[in-house]
């Protein structure tokens, strides 16, 4: 029997939940409608997150609002669907717009290359839902047990691979979609439409969707910015004579763990073949279905694709596709990664159009200070800009088709408006999940303690002479990895407030996990530990060699080999 078929009440709340909402609608409705609390029940957030948001509060006042007898200050998080992380300006402009009217003030570009808004009260929620729509855009299943937010090597004016690449993505999250309207009816406010066989209401997610979140990145050698073996799947495009061949694929991919459980681990994505451009969106179908059949619905920390890899093998799961195929994967063919960080500065495309990749510190789009007004600047770009504007994941913008003629336009607000700041290659390889005070996962700062943290990261590099090299450091606030700090060359995982646990022996280009060093560590401690590791790779290193690659050749960390070994 496989799990999709086992009884109810063998299976977690969750499935129960799914089963029971008549297709993610629930009591949802009548939640948001109601005026007397800001939040919604437990069950009624579970749902939320299928139609992209989370309920949170701002956990910095609890206390005070608990002495004043008050619930906690809820609002929600909301995630654009953006498959691939293009916006044209006047959805930019939209986005900015209902930032400062409904949210926080401010727009955050996420590592899976799309907006988050953060602190939209739930008396707002549906006037922003309704906004994100009126530029033909969605929210729906940017979080959820669903496929969600497809991402790809960002900016498709590169090259024709890049374009090919970018549209693969819309077509696989539009094939995986959930084709409840339960959506459109709570916030959009459309009519619901009785009848209708109830098979053909999600004819490839069933009532109890999937077991766990989903996530799918497709690549272009010699970039990995998309950190391709951190997903479920990942296509990575196979180049051959100048033409696009294909792309190899691979499964089992995922950062999420948690602390003190040995059984829950981040494991890379292996390559089990290769398929042709036309094959990639069936690929992944049927790779997301073998999912849906035989992953865990009875342990959700067990539930991820990559258990149900580790469970049966890679083979037996690759069988299982090919079967639902009627056709065989092909060889895995040769590539290579050079980088998973992103390109700034201007840089030329095929077409000879030009672009310019600005560093946004952890994707942050704000007015700092007068000196640096990122949310101004890029409003005042998407109103100059006739191309796109491309999200990466790695937190920052592209302004993608720019001709010869409106360079100089385009650097003049870049200057004005002091969108580049003076960051080091240390800096913009850096990357930090939100955290406090937002997230209710958080344990420990992130976002708002990474940039501070680099000033002293910085000052160490000079005084060991590496102010021009590149260390990729990831830094997240709990073990669930959204940051992926799992495969930085340095990653810090929070334990506690003020505490982290400190990982060695990632590499630059995400293709290798790195292994717990010091457990629940302070600041201080730290840096007592990363000083002398840092002269001694200045010393010591190869030529060409990173860090990540110095500290396991050198024996300080041992290379993790698998996700099963990442805690041993």
């Amino acid at each position: 029997m496989n799990d999709i078929s086992r009884p109810l009440d063998e299976l977690s709340h969750n499935e129960t939940l799914k089963v029971d909402s008549d297709y993610l609608r629930g009591t949802l409705a009548e939640e948001i409608a109601d005026p007397v609390t800001g939040g919604v029940t437990e069950d009624s957030l579970q749902l939320t997150k299928f139609h992209g948001m989370y309920l949170q509060d701002d956990r910095e006042l609890r206390s005070e609002r608990r002495r004043q007898k008050l619930e906690p200050l809820y609002s929600f998080m909301v995630r654009v669907r953006l498959p691939g992380g293009v916006v044209t300006p006047q959805q930019w402009l939209k986005m900015d717009e209902l930032g400062r009217e409904y949210a926080n003030g401010t727009l955050r570009l996420t590592t899976r290359q799309t907006f988050q808004f953060h602190g939209v009260f739930k008396r707002n929620i549906k006037q922003h839902i309704q906004g994100i729509d009126a530029v033909a855009l969605d929210t729906i299943a940017a979080c959820g047990d669903v496929n969600r937010n497809v991402i790809s090597t960002a900016n498709p004016r590169r090259s024709a691979v890049h374009r090919r690449t970018f549209e693969l993505a819309h077509e696989i999250s539009a094939r995986l979609l959930p084709r409840t309207r339960a959506y459109h009816e709570i916030f959009l406010e459309e009519e619901r439409v009785a009848g209708g066989p109830e098979e053909e209401v999600e004819p490839l997610y069933g009532k109890q969707y999937l077991p766990r979140k989903f996530k799918i990145a497709l690549a272009v050698p010699p970039e990995n910015d998309v950190d391709v073996f951190a997903h479920d799947i990942g296509f990575i495009a196979i180049v051959e004579g100048g033409e696009l061949a294909g792309y190899n694929v691979t499964i089992g991919g995922g950062m999420g763990m948690t602390h003190g459980e040995p059984e829950t681990y981040p494991r890379l994505g292996e390559v089990i073949g290769f398929c042709t451009p036309d094959q990639v969106v069936d690929v992944a179908e049927k790779i997301m279905l073998v999912q849906r059949d035989h992953g865990d619905r009875a342990n959700r920390k067990h539930a991820r694709l990559k258990y149900t890899v580790d469970d049966h093998g890679a083979d037996w799961f690759r069988g299982q596709v090919e079967e639902r195929l009627g056709y065989e994967l092909g060889a895995a063919r040769d590539y290579h990664f050079d980088s998973n960080t992103d390109r700034l500065g201007w840089y030329q495309g095929d077409d000879g159009d030009w672009h310019y990749g600005l560093f946004v510190q952890n994707g942050r789009v704000a007015d700092f200070d007068d000196q640096r007004r990122i949310m101004s600047g890029l409003r005042a770009i998407a109103e100059a800009h006739q191309g796109d504007i491309a999200i990466t994941t790695n937190q920052n913008v592209v302004i993608a088709g720019v001709p010869e003629s409106e360079r100089e336009r385009i650097q003049r607000i870049i200057d004005e408006y002091g969108l580049v700041r003076d960051a080091s290659r240390l800096r913009a390889a850096s990357m930090a999940c939100v955290a406090f005070p937002t997230c209710g996962l958080a344990m420990a700062e992130s976002e708002r303690y990474l940039p501070t943290f680099i000033d002293k990261l910085e000052a160490i590099m000079a005084d060991a002479g590496l102010s021009d090299d590149a260390i990729v450091v990831r830094m997240t606030g709990c073990p669930n990895g959204c940051a992926r700090p799992f495969l930085g060359e340095i990653g810090f995982v929070g334990k506690a407030l003020g505490k982290y646990n400190l990982y060695l022996g990632g590499n630059a280009t995400g293709s290798r996990l790195n292994k717990l060093h010091r457990e629940n560590i302070d600041e201080a401690t730290i840096l007592e530990e990363l000083t002398p590791l840092i002269q001694r790779y200045a010393a010591e290193r190869e030529a060409g060699e990173g860090f990540g690659d110095f500290v396991v050749r050198t024996g300080v960390v041992p290379e993790v080999t698998a996700g099963r070994n990442f805690h041993d």
